[in-house]
């Protein structure tokens, strides 16, 4: 009698006591509807139609209560039926129905941790924006997603438009995975010429340039970059069938992916910026699909960016800009071919800020360039069916101080749209050494805690005149935290252009669950959550000794959705 090994045996008990169970569903109603449960092991769902796998995607079912539902867009199946398989029994499988609304549609943005003017998608997870373009009217975010989880997994692209960068319709999956792998980050760009030969009517094209990542085991991944296109306003991205365009993985390693695309005039190419090797690199094309790899700038990590701006809008004095998904920029000159720096790294956030991206194609009439960025995890505990939010879009530009030229950030005037009722003072010296009444923090307090509300921005313009310190709280928790000696603003440190003065200028929104803060006209920022109300005491501003308001603006707000 021969012997079993042991790997032998155990995978042949496994398959005798396999639990496989699936389930045939006739299509009547657009969305599928999954029970998710964050204590549930990972397991794969597989969608089969007409005998073949048409999805395949992680997923936490429930095997109980679930805490959450997730959802699946069926309207673009065609075919009368599907299967659903999964490895292991459990209670979800037999709850997952299908339905004309998703589960929770009606409440949808009015859940109580919603943030109320940051984009989130309706459920699942998001993190970098990819694919930033304005086309046909409208603005693009398109996203990397995990639509079955409020965690990171199943790489997909979401897709958002916007008319004005503040109100957002989701639209839903653009991207799936495939047989590369999972879909990555990447841009999106307006290809005005053809170059590319995917223009089928009388618009151009838009464009992705997007990475897919393969897991292949022991730690090891194939990254490769490939086009998808569409010629529907972007409602669609039809894949390339000669993907990948680009796959560097022999000539450097596993590190090759997060493309940047722009078309740059003087040398009519496509300029590439992407990330490999622990750096920048730069690639040129003629029509999108060839790449010819062409210089490389260490010392960045993924998402990297290049672009040109006006030194103080003077168009005739400009610096080209890069940076990588910290944030963290440097400032040269670009040639089409090779990046030159001439500064050193420099920091206009602290680090909050993740994956930053620009968008392609904004009008000459605007002239901006316009920012998103994925800002922070906030954990709802499991309570809420979407994590991970959006920072605020911003306009970056550059500008001369004392310390040299200089990027700065600062929120985009459409902002503005949100504001409803404003509450200001302007002009009062606070000295918490004086016993005069009209002098002390509690009468301003006092008037600041009859706003109501929890979606608010700050402006405030004040002077420490003795003392070192400045903090506005909201319901108990530090909101802003200014410490004139260590120069840092929530305790992150930040470059003061004016070593001399006392007085900061502070920007500060406060969404619910987060809140993101401007300095000294977008110097610096910083996003972090906002923890669980400590009291219901609402806003209140704390100084040190003797400090002068020069001026304050606490702006209602209201909610884009």
């Amino acid at each position: 009698m021969k012997k079993i090994s042991l790997s032998i045996f155990l995978f042949l008990a496994g398959s005798l006591f396999c639990q496989d169970v699936k389930r045939k569903i006739k299509i009547k109603d657009r969305y599928l509807n999954f029970p998710v449960s964050a204590s549930e092991e990972r397991k794969v769902m597989t969608i089969e139609v007409g005998g073949e796998k048409l999805r395949e995607f992680f997923i936490r079912l429930s095997d109980g209560d679930p805490d959450y539902w997730v959802f699946y867009d069926m309207s673009h199946i065609n075919s009368k039926s599907l299967t659903l398989r999964f490895p292991e029994k459990r209670s979800g499988f037999k709850k997952i129905y299908q339905s004309k609304q998703f589960a929770g549609e009606d409440s949808l943005y009015k859940e109580t941790l919603r943030p109320q003017f940051h984009f989130t998608s309706k459920r699942g997870w998001n993190n970098d924006p990819n694919g930033l373009a304005y086309y046909n009217g409208e603005y693009h975010l398109y996203y990397q997603h995990n639509p079955y989880e409020i965690l990171w997994a199943n790489m997909h692209w979401g897709h958002a438009v916007s008319k004005d960068l503040v109100h957002w319709e989701e639209l839903g999956i653009a991207l799936y995975p495939d047989d590369f792998g999972d879909m990555w980050s990447g841009c999106a760009v307006v290809d005005h010429n053809n170059t590319s030969g995917f223009q089928t009517g009388e618009d151009p094209p838009l464009v992705a340039i997007y990475s897919a990542y393969k897991r292949l085991g022991y730690g090891d991944s194939h990254q490769t970059n490939h086009l998808a296109y569409s010629n529907d306003n972007g409602r669609t991205l039809t894949k390339y069938d000669g993907n990948p365009v680009l796959d560097s993985k022999a000539q450097w390693g596993q590190n090759t992916r997060d493309p940047a695309v722009f078309w740059h005039e003087p040398i009519n190419k496509w300029v590439m910026t992407l990330y490999e090797r622990n750096g920048n690199s730069i690639y040129h094309s003629d029509d999108l699909k060839d790449w010819k790899h062409i210089s490389h700038l260490e010392g960045f990590y993924e998402c990297p960016e290049l672009f040109e701006l006006p030194i103080d809008g003077d168009v005739n004095n400009t610096k080209w800009v890069t940076y990588g998904a910290s944030g963290i920029y440097v400032l040269g000159d670009f040639d089409g071919y090779k990046f030159m720096p001439d500064t050193r790294k420099l920091k206009y956030t602290d680090g909050a800020l993740w994956a930053a991206q620009t968008y392609d194609n904004i009008p000459k009439s605007d002239g901006r360039r316009i920012q998103f960025a994925w800002g922070m995890h906030i954990d709802h505990g499991g309570k809420m069916p979407f994590g991970q939010l959006m920072l605020l879009p911003t306009e970056l530009t550059l500008k001369s101080t004392p310390n040299g030229t200089r990027m700065y950030s600062t929120p985009i005037d459409e902002l503005d749209k949100l504001h409803k009722k404003t509450h200001s003072w302007s002009n009062i010296e606070i000295n918490k050494r004086s016993q005069e009444p009209k002098t002390t923090e509690a009468v301003i307090n006092e008037e600041l805690k009859r706003i109501e509300g929890d979606l608010f921005r700050i402006k405030v313009k004040v002077e420490l005149i003795s003392g070192n310190h400045f903090q506005i709280i909201f319901n108990g928790n530090i909101i802003a935290d200014h410490g004139l000696d260590k120069n840092e603003i929530n305790g992150a440190f930040y470059e003061n252009y004016d070593s001399e003065s006392r007085t900061v200028e502070l920007d500060i929104f406060v969404d619910r669950t987060s809140v993101e803060v401007f300095v000294d006209g977008g110097a610096f920022s910083t996003a972090h959550p906002l923890e669980e109300a400590k009291s219901s005491s609402g806003l209140e501003i704390k100084g040190r000794y003797v400090y002068n308001i020069k001026s304050l603006e606490v702006i209602e707000l209201n909610s884009i959705w």
